[in-house]
């Protein structure tokens, strides 16, 4: 009877530190998915070829971003919100898609988990991707 409870104990153990542990891994990533976001959306404002935009309005030609105004936007807003002090080890990719009218952030930390796993990964990378669209419908412009 005993080396079953010591079994069962030992199980509930486990499923306790795996809870707690995706718990945290979710977090991060919820945390992580928000800066991501935060940051297409400011390297897409940042990036746009033209700030005659808020000048002048949305006229018939099409918007394009200017890839090193994308990326130093981006990097401007990470250094804002202090991205890199609360997620040490922060990784960033900036890329644009579809030609340049799609701006994609991909960001990745590490995260450290409260409770050991045995057999876990202790500190595994966490990755979330933000995304802002310039033109939404090229074919229109």
């Amino acid at each position: 009877m005993t080396p079953m409870i010591i079994g069962f104990a030992f199980v509930v153990l486990l499923l306790v530190a795996t809870v707690v542990d995706v718990s945290a891994a979710y977090l991060h990533r919820q945390q992580l998915d928000t800066l991501a976001d935060g940051a297409a959306l400011y390297g897409a404002d940042g990036g746009v070829a033209s700030r005659a935009l808020y000048t002048d309005g949305v006229t018939d030609s099409r918007l394009d971003l200017a890839p090193a105004q994308a990326r130093a936007a981006v990097e401007e807003y990470l250094q804002r919100v202090g991205a890199r002090q609360r997620f040490p080890g922060l990784q960033v990719q900036v890329s644009l898609a579809q030609g340049s009218e799609r701006l994609e952030v991909r960001v990745s930390s590490p995260v450290d988990l409260p409770l050991t796993v045995p057999g876990a990964p202790s500190s595994p990378r966490i990755v979330a991707t933000g995304g802002a669209v310039v033109d939404p419908d090229p074919d229109q412009g």
